[in-house]
């Protein structure tokens, strides 16, 4: 379990890596957009490999496809719900956070970290941590903290605040992969497996609420390229 934390909180420290860049260098959007974009892409490929086919083998199709839309639709409802209580703009990297709620900016962040750190633990669960996801969520958590950060900046939020939050975020993360570990293990047949689509499921809406509209609004038609080039990644990290 100490390990799952671990690697929880190895894969959301690049949050924390993204809002340091974004205070001192401050990257351009594109650049942003295109390591979402490939980000997005790894994850799909570990949500279709590792989650989804694990599931299959001790589940018929119709349980799992039914638990990947309940997995989706927890997370739709939580990030609505947070949308309305002023999240909604907690990755606008133009500032948009400062018409929002802070205590909202932080959950909402919490809450989108929280489908990858769950898997990550279960990865550790089936003998080591799982190379694509992590490089998936290294991928998408360094843009997210640097497009949420550029804008919390244009905010007027000092440094020090936002680097306590992704700190707390951090915790999360590795509190929320050691429940994946104790709770995803899919050596208990039905519940573990069913605990794969949900996951796989909730991952998936988090990427495209949260991830592929900002990717697509700076770079357009490109989006899809990058995004098969990230799955295509995400098989050549498999094969290692």
């Amino acid at each position: 379990m100490a390990e799952a934390f671990l690697w929880g909180a190895v894969g959301a420290s690049a949050l924390l890596i993204g809002a340091l860049i974004a205070y001192v260098f401050a990257p351009s959007r594109r650049v942003i957009a295109v390591v979402m974009a490939l980000g997005t892409g790894v994850l799909i490929g570990s949500v279709a490999f590792e989650l989804v086919d694990e599931a299959l083998k001790t589940r018929t199709v119709g349980w799992v496809a039914l638990f990947v839309l309940l997995g989706a639709g927890v997370f739709t409802v939580g990030d609505w719900v947070l949308e309305r209580r002023g999240a909604g703009g907690r990755k606008d990297p133009e500032g948009a956070q400062a018409q929002g709620a802070p205590l909202a900016i932080v959950l909402g962040s919490i809450l989108d970290g929280i489908p990858e750190s769950f898997v990550l633990g279960l990865t550790v669960l089936q003998g080591g941590v799982s190379l694509p996801l992590l490089g998936g969520v290294i991928l998408s958590n360094l843009p997210e903290g640097m497009a949420s950060s550029s804008g919390l900046k244009a905010a007027n939020w000092p440094r020090r605040r936002v680097v306590v939050m992704w700190l707390a975020v951090v915790a999360v993360a590795g509190i929320t992969a050691a429940a994946g570990y104790a709770l995803l293990d899919p050596a208990s047949g039905t519940t573990g497996a069913l605990a794969q689509a949900f996951a796989a499921g909730a991952l998936l809406a988090m990427l495209a609420d949260t991830l592929l509209p900002e990717a697509y609004e700076v770079e357009g038609i490109s989006t899809g390229m990058l995004v098969a080039a990230g799955f295509a990644l995400s098989l050549g990290l498999a094969a290692i």
